[in-house]
Parts: structure tokens; C-alpha cells; sequence
């Protein structure tokens, strides 16, 4: 009987063949399945074949008979790996800092394949124990902690990862600075407990931080933030301000790039009241050439307060 019909089945769309002209066989020239096969039962398209004779009588095939019907399509869009922090060029006061990233491939693809995703710090490959993982739409959410902390200054980590078809993401990663010591800092001015009767002080020192300058200063009076200090390329810094009549509080707070914080108080009396003498008084008076005599004085405080003096003297009489 001669063959008046060949066609092909693939993901439910049907292509009728055509005789070579070498003795039974058929071909036809089609595309392949936009999606990939990677999800599909057992990993690939069946792909169905019926032949029709002048009789009427149809032949079929498919995979689960030819296994040259296993028609395997793989998918060409590499997934893509994003770090979500820390960011590039961040400074972080934790040793042990987790790294957050995501690989997602795209909708319908053959999704992200587990084994692949690899994370190196500093160049040197890290233990999977390290990191975890949870899905998301598409692929999964990775937290990378270091096993053993890290040492202050700059660190790199970089994560690589393939989808199940063997497409390749590019590479990504982000490099940022560990900082776990908090600022030097050293207020020169003014001295602690000073006392004085001009309102106007100058807060003056410097800081500084090996890791992560530079440093910001803020002062506090009185719980009251005094504006931008300005910090000069040596770490030197001053500040004006005005103190209020009695007991005083300054707060000077260094902060470097990583947020660790360095704290010196001093504590100023500002006293501008004048001494007033109340009353003066001589016993005895008069008194005998060489004799001994006391010198009594009242003295009205700034705290409204009389004190008495009293000074003991003998005089030389000619």
C-alpha cells in the first residue's frame, strides 16, 4: 500500500511531512516549542507521529515507543542573581554581616538549579552550610552568614548561578567595610568641671577612625544640638557655643561610617555673678602698736549667701 499521509504532532500542533525521495522517508522543517521542555513530564516533548496509507489504515508512534521522540528544547534566557544588601561600598559594624541576594529565572523557564548557586568571599569558594534558602515567584531568596567573623576593613562578596538548562547568570557582587571599632575621639576644651564667668566656649578636640573615615561630630548643650561641626582633614574640630548661667552639659558624639559611636561629657559651670562685701569690721579697734588683732569681712555670694571671713594679724607699731 503506498503512504498518502505523514504527520507529526509536537506540544498539540500538528506538521504534515514530506517524502525525501529516499524509499519511507519524510521530513518537515518546523520550530521548536517557545517554552522549555525542562518542566514537562520526564523532562522533554513527546512528540506523536501518525502514517496514513492509500487503505486508510494509521500507524502511530510517539515516545514512550521511539525514544527518537523525545524531543528535548532548552531554553536560552540565563536567570538573574541580584544582592539586596549590603550594598556596594556599605560600612557595617557586624563581623558576621549576612548577605541577602535573590536568583530568579524567567516565568516558564527551567528554574533555578540549587546546585549551581555559589558564593565565594574574598575570592575563596564558601560552605553551602552557610548559606540558606526560601522560593520565591521564580527562583529563590539566599542569605549568605559567615561562618567565622570577618576582620575590619574592606571584604567582597560575588555570586554566580545557572538555571536547569545550563544557562549561566552573570556573575554579581558587592564589596563593603567592616568596622567594629567605634571612632577615636579627644576633647581638648574645655576641661571637665572648669568653671568660668564668660558665656561663650569653644568645644574644641579630634577623631578619627583607621576604617571608616570620615568621622561626623555632633555637640550637645543641655541636650540641645548645636549644628554642623565641621571635622578638617586632620580630624581637628571646634565648635562655639553659648552656656547658660548655672551648671551645664556638653555632649561631643563621633561617629564614623559604620555607625559606631564614640562619647565624651563635660560638664561647665557658667557664673557670672560679682562678689559683694556687706560689711568690714577690725577687733580690736584701736589697738595697741604690735598687738594682735582680727579682720572680719561679709561677703554676699552668688548663690545669695553671706560668708564670713575672718583674719587673724598682728601689727608692728612704731
Amino acid at each position: 500500500m503506498a503512504i498518502t499521509q505523514v504527520r507529526a504532532q509536537i506540544n498539540g500542533t500538528w506538521y504534515t511531512l514530506s517524502a525525501t525521495g529516499t524509499a519511507g522517508q519524510y521530513t518537515a522543517t518546523v520550530t521548536a516549542p517557545g517554552a522549555t521542555s525542562y518542566n514537562n513530564p520526564g523532562g522533554y516533548y513527546n512528540i506523536t507521529v501518525e502514517a496514513v496509507n492509500s487503505a486508510g489504515t494509521t500507524g502511530t508512534a510517539d515516545a514512550s515507543t521511539l525514544d527518537g521522540l523525545q524531543f528535548y528544547v532548552r531554553e536560552t534566557v540565563p536567570p538573574v542573581v541580584t544582592i539586596l544588601s549590603p550594598s556596594d561600598g556599605a560600612y557595617v559594624s557586624n563581623n558576621r554581616q549576612p548577605v541577602v541576594f535573590t536568583a530568579t529565572d524567567e516565568t516558564g523557564g527551567s528554574g533555578v538549579d540549587l546546585a549551581s548557586v555559589a558564593v565565594k568571599l574574598d575570592g575563596a569558594a564558601v560552605s553551602a552550610a552557610e548559606v540558606t534558602h526560601t522560593a520565591i515567584t521564580n527562583g529563590y531568596s539566599f542569605t549568605y552568614t559567615p561562618a567565622a567573623a570577618m576582620g575590619d576593613g574592606a571584604h567582597t562578596v560575588s555570586v554566580s548561578a545557572s538555571d536547569n538548562d545550563g544557562n549561566t547568570a552573570a556573575a554579581k557582587s558587592t564589596t563593603f567595610t567592616v568596622d567594629t571599632v567605634p571612632p577615636a575621639l579627644n576633647v581638648t576644651s574645655p576641661a571637665e568641671g572648669l568653671i568660668t564667668a564668660a558665656p561663650a566656649l569653644t568645644v574644641s578636640g579630634t577623631t578619627n577612625d583607621a576604617t571608616s573615615s570620615p568621622v561626623t561630630v555632633t555637640i550637645t548643650l543641655n541636650g540641645v544640638d548645636q549644628g554642623d561641626v565641621t571635622v578638617q582633614a586632620n580630624g581637628a574640630f571646634s565648635k562655639s557655643v553659648m552656656l547658660s548661667e548655672g551648671a551645664n552639659t556638653i555632649v561631643v558624639t563621633a561617629t564614623d561610617a559604620a555607625g559606631k559611636l564614640s562619647t565624651v561629657t563635660r560638664n561647665v559651670t557658667l557664673d557670672t555673678s560679682v562678689p559683694q562685701i556687706v560689711s568690714a569690721s577690725v577687733v580690736p579697734n584701736p589697738a595697741d602698736a604690735g598687738a594682735t588683732v582680727t579682720i572680719t569681712v561679709v561677703v554676699q555670694s552668688s548663690s545669695g549667701f553671706a560668708r564670713t571671713t575672718q583674719v587673724r594679724t598682728t601689727s608692728e607699731l612704731a
